[in-house]
Order: structure tokens, then sequence, then C-alpha cells
């Protein structure tokens, strides 16, 4: 299975309409990205698990992971590799018995060391943090400082920094050890998607100097 590190890519129905989601989500794998988020809130029940089982192909053909926001049921039918939950979309201990020890489960924390502890202690696979800077998504979300990537080190868990995320401003939350960057906007809204993920993905492997 792909480590739980590198770009992680989430999809946005305003960004994508049905007819572009399959190859925009090609797109973005093809430039190096290593985990897929399907979001998809508007879309009926019958749409996203059609969806998620076509995503779920993709990402597999990639060696990529797939993760569903926020529905759990919807990843145990379409075989996900696991699930991501925000705060109030559902118990993470509950979730984790569901899903078995070995699936994914990402929690989203904001700027709380709390509840990423709490995430943690519940079986987390991984906490995520932020905003970090402007969000296209999340205009209003609580902003996040950069130090909380650093302090969370001693839970143990990968960290996820979202929030802005580009190729710009990357690189100084992986050096405070976000071991994911979380990306919208940054590759969807692209008019290239797969040259946009290729170059937020070379940020994990940066060149020698």
């Amino acid at each position: 299975m792909t480590a739980l590190s590198g770009l992680y890519v989430i999809t946005d129905p305003q960004l994508l309409p049905p007819a572009q989601l399959m190859p925009a989500c090609a797109a973005a794998l093809a430039g190096g990205a290593r985990i897929l988020q399907y979001r998809d809130k508007p879309a009926s029940a019958e749409q996203r698990l059609r969806r998620a089982r076509d995503l779920r192909d993709l990402t597999r053909e990639h060696g990529a992971l797939l993760i569903i926001n926020d529905d759990l049921e919807l990843a145990l039918r379409c075989h996900a590799d696991g699930v991501h939950l925000g705060q109030g979309d559902g118990n993470a201990a509950d979730a984790r018995r569901r899903l078995g020890p070995d699936a994914i489960l990402g929690v989203t924390c904001h700027d709380r060391l709390d509840l990423a502890r709490n995430a943690a202690d519940q079986g987390a696979s991984y906490v995520a943090f932020g905003r970090f800077f402007p969000s296209h998504t999340k205009p209003q979300a609580p902003p996040a400082s950069i130090d909380i990537l650093t302090a969370a080190q001693p839970l143990g868990l990968p960290r996820v920094a979202i929030g802005g995320v580009n190729a710009d401003n990357g690189a100084h939350l992986i050096a405070a050890g976000a071991e994911m960057l979380a990306v919208i906007h940054a590759v969807f809204g692209a008019p290239n998607i797969e040259a946009a993920a290729r170059r937020l993905a070379a940020l994990f492997f940066p060149s020698p100097r």
C-alpha cells in the first residue's frame, strides 16, 4: 500500500462537474498525487457510489490511495482505502471499529492539538491541520499556525497540511513536519492539472543543491 505521504488531492464538485471528474483525477494522479479524497456532497447516494467505485479503480491503476470524505458507509461500500472525518462527522473510534485495523482513518483537527491527541487515541491513521493560508474552498475556516505541525510530531501520526496550500508555500509546511499536502484549488483549479500536480509533488523530492 502507498505510504501516507506526498501530494493529497481533494475533489470539489464546483471545480469538477461530473464529466470532468475522472479525467481531472487521472491527470492529478499522473502528475504525482499519491492520495485522492473524493468529496462530492451535492451528488445523490447512487451517483456517489458509482463515481467512488470508478475512482477506486483509477487510484489502484496509479498505485494511489482513495479516501472518502465524511461518509463511512460509502467508504465501506466502494472498498475505498479509508475515510476522512471532520469534527462532527461521526465518532472516530466507532469508525475505526467498523473499518477494521488496516483501513485509513483521517481526522480534521483544525488548529488544535487536543483534537489531534483525541484522534490518535481513537485510532486515527493521520491528523489534518489547517487552514494555513487563505483558502478558496473554506475561507471562513479558523487559521492555524505552522508551528502546530512541529508540535504534533510527538503523536507519531502522519500530519496533513491543508488550506490555501500551493507550490509556492508548500515547502515551508513540509519543513515544519507535514508528511502530506492537501490541495484542492491549486490542482483542480489550475489550467493544466497534471503540471500543477507535478509541481506540488516535486516539493517532496527537492533537487540536490
